[in-house]
């Protein structure tokens, strides 16, 4: 049986650094992949055209299935309710029905993530979603790797996916986001996402992979 994945972005880019690499791989074997993106810059922002551009051009690379777009405003999710997040993201997963989902990781230091992650972890409930068999927190560069060096708010990865085939694509979609990605040492930059790769492959006995933490897992 074919999966059908959703990807749960807070900003564009997210699903790119988080789990590129893993959704090219998903499509390649012939699942479905969605795309929820939870914010969106102010239309008066001077590169909200560009931005929409990148989406645009994202979504063709990685040939999503659906894109979702809440339309929270970037790093202002906090003044929303977390009732209003919740009703919107489970809309969404109640339309797509994935059986996997990716989150982004509790303890990441944006604001935006960590209530993202507070709503869409809300939304998983297995009697509200039967149909979710698992679930993963992804490494998103440039915010997980941020969090505080304790026990309880590190990134400990317990699932690694090969993704050594498709790591060229993954960093050529990263850069259609022009504004996101610079020159190293700057966490979002080609070499820092290879380094990161590189190291997970590592670990996990491969060239290039990336990591997650599994939440939840149904058999």
């Amino acid at each position: 049986m074919k999966n059908k994945i959703l990807v749960i972005a807070v900003h564009p880019d997210d699903e790119t650094l988080g789990c590129g690499g893993t959704l090219i791989k998903h499509k390649a074997n012939g699942d479905k992949i969605h795309w929820l993106i939870c914010t969106t810059l102010n239309k008066n922002h001077s590169y909200y055209q560009n931005r929409e551009k990148e989406i645009s051009k994202v979504s063709k690379l990685f040939n999503f299935d659906s894109i979702h777009n809440l339309s929270f405003e970037t790093t202002k999710v906090d003044q929303y309710s977390i009732n209003e997040i919740i009703e919107k993201i489970s809309k969404v997963i109640n339309k797509v029905k994935p059986n996997i989902i990716y989150l982004p990781f509790k303890e990441d230091v944006h604001t935006d993530h960590k209530k993202i992650f507070e709503a869409s972890y809300s939304c998983t409930k297995s009697f509200r979603s039967p149909f979710i068999k698992k679930i993963y927190m992804m490494e998103t560069l440039s915010e997980t790797e941020f969090a505080p060096s304790l026990k309880r708010e590190s990134f400990i990865p317990n699932t690694f996916v090969d993704i050594s085939k498709f790591i060229n694509k993954k960093i050529a979609i990263m850069k259609v986001y022009k504004s996101e990605i610079d020159k190293y040492p700057f966490p979002r930059s080609e070499r820092s996402i290879k380094a990161l790769a590189t190291f997970r492959g590592s670990t996990s006995g491969c060239k290039f992979a990336e990591s997650f933490v599994l939440l939840k897992e149904i058999l």
